[in-house]
């Protein structure tokens, strides 16, 4: 996406938390609905299913995928996540590890179906 109409402020924050989200956010943009969690709990790892999630809902709150460190997301935020799924918020660590092996088979890590969303 261009960036030159931004400001150096606006282009640094752009993709990114900013500041911690308020206390009512995670509620809006993180809650997992039914077929939201009946995706996620079908990932194979804990760290893939926590990721999974979080990245669905840093789309939901940001409008886009962030690319350069999808865990880069407030604990706040992964805890609220991990509760929902029942798994321990530390495994958002592991997510991401398997990306360069599958970057060697000729997959794509960033390739993430979210519910809801339809190709343009």
């Amino acid at each position: 996406m261009p960036v030159e109409y931004l400001s150096a402020e606006q282009e640094a924050r752009y993709g990114r938390f900013a500041t911690e989200p308020s206390p009512g956010e995670p509620e809006q943009c993180f809650r997992l609905d039914m077929k939201s969690l009946g995706l996620a709990r079908a990932k194979g790892r804990p760290a893939t299913r926590l990721g999974w999630a979080v990245r669905w809902g840093t789309v939901r709150m940001l409008g886009i995928f962030m690319t350069e460190d999808p865990t880069a997301v407030p604990a706040a935020v992964v805890r609220f996540v991990a509760e929902q799924l029942g798994i321990d918020d530390e495994h958002v660590a592991g997510y991401g590890a398997r990306a360069d092996g599958l970057r060697a088979r000729g997959g794509d890590p960033r390739r993430v179906r979210l519910p809801g969303l339809r190709r343009g």
